[in-house]
């Protein structure tokens, strides 16, 4: 009888230990929902799917493609633009001498799309639905966003810049007093 008050007793003790009572759950000053809300899994910040090529209508068309299927995917995009051309001069030159065969120019087009909080199990799916639904003569990019992206996105007013270097030149702007 004595063993069986002893093993009773220790079991009350221990249950007592392990079950104190929590005054609050989560942090003091926000609520429990906004922890619950949260992903589990881990997530990218922002990445941008750059996309370049020869062909603007093309181009142009697997962006909107793109666009679409990413919105489909339940993926977040941020933003979508479109960066200046680049222009290219390829020179071909006759076998054997330096007389030029044929020059031509090509424009290099890039357009950007913006995505974020994409989920680590839905990037490999997009990446696979990316890669089987390239055009060719597109190549495409994913990687972080940096802050030069943001700079290389606007276009420079040469004009402007010109105006302001002339009134440098001449004195500088007046200021009233």
């Amino acid at each position: 009888m004595n063993n069986l008050f002893t093993v009773t007793r220790r079991a009350i003790q221990c249950r007592f230990l392990h079950q104190t009572p929590k005054l609050f759950q989560g942090n003091l000053y926000e609520p429990d929902y906004l922890e619950a809300m949260k992903s589990h899994l881990p997530m990218y910040d922002t990445l941008n799917i750059q996309l370049r090529g020869y062909d603007y209508a093309i181009l142009e068309n697997y962006q909107k493609f793109i666009h679409k299927l990413l919105k489909n995917m339940d993926v977040n995009v941020e933003d979508a633009w479109a960066t200046p051309h680049q222009v290219i001069q390829v020179t071909t030159y006759k076998p054997k001498s330096e007389i030029v065969n044929t020059q031509y120019n090509l424009k290099l087009y890039d357009r950007t799309v913006q995505i974020t909080d994409v989920l680590s199990t839905q990037l490999p799916v997009i990446l696979r639905a990316l890669e089987a639904s390239t055009p060719a003569g597109v190549t495409v990019h994913v990687r972080p966003h940096e802050e030069w992206d943001e700079e290389i996105r606007y276009v420079p007013d040469t004009e402007l810049k010109q105006l302001k270097q002339e009134l440098d030149d001449l004195g500088g702007p007046l200021k009233k007093k």
